[in-house]
This record gives C-alpha cells, structure tokens and sequence, in this order.
C-alpha cells in the first residue's frame, strides 16, 4: 500500500528535468531527508516527464508522488500562468503535518513571474497565513542562471542522460521546441 501523505522534511517539486533533479542532489547533500512529487496538468510532455521523474527517484532512492490536478492548465506563449503557484499550493494539501519545505526548481534569467524573487516572497506570504511560517518554500537555484544550475549539475554527477526537457513529449526530444533549444545550448556551451 502506497501512503498518501508526504512526511518528509522536503518535498521537491520534480518535473523530470536538469533543474528539479538538481534539486534532489542538492537537498541529499544537506543531509535533509527528501521526498518529490510530479504533478500531471494535462501537458503534452507528461508521459516522458514522469518516466524521468521516476528514474532519478530510483536512482537517488527516493519516495515519488505522483498526483494529477485533474484539469489541463492553458498555456500562453510557453508560459504556464499560475503554474507554480498551483503546484506549491498543491503539494501543502498532502503533506501529512504543515512542518515541511517545498523546494521548486527556479532559475534567474526567465521572464516569468513565477521564476522571480517576488514570486518566492508572495507565495510564501500566503503560505505563512495558513500555516503560521511553518511551512517554507525554498529555491536553491533562484540566484543562478540556466547554465549556472546546468554547471552544477555535472559537477556534481546528477545524472543528466535521465531527465528529460521537450515540450512535445516525444520519446526522441523534438530539437525545436523552447526546451530542447535550451537544453542544446547548455550542451554546446559547457566544455567536455
């Protein structure tokens, strides 16, 4: 029988891509105590998503939520308005007792809201009303760049050839989407 209930002292929002399983590395080597959950919208890329997110679950022996919201979320341009909010406030409803840090994979150098210093600031304003700041959101990586998270990812062996970033969802990554433009960037960027 699966539990139903989070009680771990992270739960890491994992999407299956370089910046959540960065996460996980990071939080394992705080010697914190780390759980994930993967959250299904209704996105194109779902299926591949949560076949990644279970493979670096099993690969760093981790326990793996997956939960569905139960409707699609539109997207605009490639953005996801409410997306992380929907998420963060989400992954609060299952954790078995509000004395937790949730841990989301942000990075500088993206446009949107919910990548921003001020997005961590207001949801963790909300989150403090309900649970009297017992409950943090963290970001480790709010402060670098993509090619800074991509940077530390191999220095610190997560293993990369596991995530997985099309927005497609094919099983053999597009090339043409925003995703695997980045992700082709940070290959060609970073020396062998």
């Amino acid at each position: 029988m699966t539990k139903e209930y989070s009680t771990c002292s992270v739960l890491i929002l994992l999407s299956g891509g370089i910046d959540s399983s960065a996460l996980v590395q990071y939080h394992i080597s705080q010697g914190e105590k780390v759980e994930a959950v993967f959250f299904d919208y209704g996105q194109k890329s779902c299926k591949q998503e949560l076949l990644s997110a279970k493979k670096i679950s099993d690969y760093y022996g981790i326990n793996l939520y997956h939960k569905e919201l139960g409707f699609k979320l539109s997207d605009y341009k490639g953005e996801y308005y409410c997306r992380n909010s929907l998420f963060i406030l989400a992954a609060c409803g299952f954790l078995e007792k509000p004395t937790s840090l949730i841990s989301i994979g942000i990075h500088s150098g993206t446009p949107f809201y919910d990548s921003s210093p001020n997005f961590i600031k207001d949801i963790q304003t909300i989150l403090n009303g309900y649970f009297g700041g017992t409950t943090r959101v963290t970001a480790p990586f709010l402060d670098y760049s993509k090619c800074q998270v991509y940077e530390y990812s191999i220095k610190n062996e997560v293993p990369i050839e596991l995530t997985y970033s099309c927005e497609l969802g094919r099983i053999k990554p597009c090339g043409n989407c925003l995703s695997c433009i980045d992700r082709r960037l940070l290959n060609e960027s970073t020396p062998s």
